[in-house]
């Protein structure tokens, strides 16, 4: 793969690319990028009649603005203005300009991509997945082994999952959880009163109620726990080999789990989360309450929700409005 060649090449930039690839080793798809973004600033200085060296701050936000305005992405932008900004780096010390014109410029911000949420159906039918022995088993081991482990094993994916689903746990409260409160615990589910206390981020402790189907989950479980060896910790959700699970432990068995569902997307634990914040803010519209549920320390961070509520509304409409179905339906 060639760099693009530049048209009407300046001699400093050909200098430059010269630069990046034999002293930098620069990869040549970065070269590529890089090209492009030099080609947009010559021609933004023909047009303006400037040289290289005359270019100054504010012509550089003027043309990050304008690019932006035509279409361009941030990420494309940023590209563009970190090339910038290493050219002339470069031109400052070889002593042809005392200031960098792109030092200070940013980038518009790129949208935060949405969290992505199970559906109701969906959420439901990982909840209530009933897994075949052989299902479960995750290693080849004799009949008779899984046999043994199956039961178990079944009884505590269902509790972390309706847990997870339940409260909108992270995964890290979720597994810093305790099978009984004391006081090095971090967390630990209080079954008289069917809530959760957890330790969020920043050492925060927050609590959290437990549904219904959570707590006849947890009963199960711990009732199999009881019936386990005894394990080497104190952890609630413990690994076949007594210790407390970790979390790639419980990514890989909830990837597992969602495809012996026939969940069609791959399942994460924050997805259970997502799922918890776009489901009850659907039903309740009540923010401030998802945001203590949540343990979110801004308002902010639980608003995106809200447009995940918003795309869920969109498409009830879509499918259901006779002037949605006939604006769609145009040709």
């Amino acid at each position: 793969m060639n760099t693009p060649a530049l048209s009407s090449p300046d001699s400093l930039i050909t200098r430059h690319v010269d630069h990046l690839r034999v002293q930098r080793r620069l990869a040549e798809r970065t070269l590529a990028m890089y090209g492009d973004a030099f080609k947009r600033l010559q021609a933004l200085c023909e047009q303006h009649k400037l040289a290289l060296t005359d270019v100054h701050p504010h012509h550089v936000r003027g043309w990050t603005a304008r690019l932006h305005a035509q279409g361009l992405g941030p990420r494309s932008i940023a590209i563009t203005l970190a090339a910038w900004r290493g050219l002339y780096k470069w031109l400052g010390r070889e002593g042809l300009v005392q200031v960098n014109p792109v030092d200070g410029v940013k980038p518009p911000k790129a949208a935060k991509p949405l969290p992505k949420a199970l559906s109701v159906d969906h959420a439901v039918a990982l909840a209530d997945h009933q897994p075949d022995a052989d299902d479960i088993a995750a290693s080849p081991a004799a009949q008779t082994r899984r046999e043994h482990e199956a039961p178990w094993l079944h009884a505590r994916d269902h509790a972390m999952i309706e847990l997870l689903y339940s409260s909108g746990l992270r995964s890290a409260e979720l597994l810093g959880l305790d099978a009984a409160a004391s006081n090095d615990a971090k967390g630990w589910i209080d079954m008289q009163a069917a809530e959760a206390h957890v330790l969020g981020k920043g050492s925060k402790r927050r609590l959290v109620p437990v549904g219904q189907a959570a707590m006849k989950a947890l009963t199960a479980w711990l009732d199999a726990r009881a019936s386990l060896t005894p394990p080497t910790c104190d952890a609630l959700f413990i690994s076949r080999l007594g210790g407390r699970l970790t979390p790639m432990q419980l990514r890989n068995r909830l990837k597992q789990l969602a495809q012996q569902a026939g969940l069609p997307t791959h399942v994460h634990p924050h997805m259970l989360r997502h799922s918890f914040a776009s489901h009850l803010l659907q039903s309740s519209s009540d923010l401030r309450a998802v945001q203590e549920l949540l343990g979110h320390a801004h308002i902010s961070t639980t608003q995106v929700y809200t447009k995940l509520d918003f795309q869920h509304l969109a498409k009830i409409y879509d499918a259901a409005h006779p002037r949605a179905k006939r604006q769609r339906d145009k040709p």
